[in-house]
């Protein structure tokens, strides 16, 4: 890693997500509901514009490609800590979200180490967890801002959803790190020339 990569575009845009949340938190605790989904709406579009710039100006990096993650999952998992503690979500969800997060961060943290795989995309289901994991805050600040029927149906179908597809994305990981441990080793390059190599 050097300062050319922690000073591209997106790279600066996926830091200033993370710099976004204490502030974000700061107005949840003051129930000051308008400035926190304003700043979790400029926040989720961060994360979509910094992908964006990475493809359309080349500038994709390994910092980036941990980055990103990090910073996605760092602001959705303080999310629902905190407004589990300001009881504006039930715990059951924030647990949920917790326990798949911890528990795919150690076995990925195991397979590196043990394994080497690092390699580690989302898969369908993980983004479909991570929409409704976005759509279930953003509407439960609304609902905090706008208190109608249409926005609480909303608020309890993304969380349900979330619930279902954490379940969901959780079990598809593990069947695919399953497959990617049973995949055969590359078999080595025999050397020419009955295994004397060319000089």
């Amino acid at each position: 890693m050097n300062l050319r990569e922690i000073l591209t575009a997106p790279n600066q845009l996926t830091l200033l997500r993370m710099i976004f949340l204490p502030f974000i938190v700061i107005n949840l605790v003051k129930h000051d509901f308008k400035w926190a989904l304003l700043l979790f709406v400029f926040a989720g579009l961060s994360d979509g514009l910094d992908g964006l710039l990475a493809r359309t100006l080349h500038q994709q990096t390994l910092l980036g490609q941990y980055l990103d993650p990090i910073a996605d999952k760092l602001l959705m998992s303080t999310m629902f800590l905190v407004l589990s503690i300001e009881r504006l979500i039930p715990w059951k969800y924030t647990v949920m979200v917790f326990s798949r997060d911890i528990s795919i961060l150690l076995v990925s943290g195991v397979l590196f180490m043990i394994a080497g795989l690092r390699d580690f995309r989302p898969s369908i289901f993980g983004k479909a967890n991570t929409f409704a994991q976005v759509a279930a805050i953003f509407f439960v600040l609304l609902l905090l801002i706008e208190p109608v029927r249409w926005v609480w149906i909303a608020r309890t179908t993304f969380l349900r959803a979330t619930f279902i597809f954490t379940i969901v994305s959780a079990v598809h990981y593990a069947f695919l790190v399953q497959h990617r441990l049973r995949q055969p080793a590359p078999l080595p390059a025999i050397p020419p020339e009955g295994g004397r190599s060319k000089s």
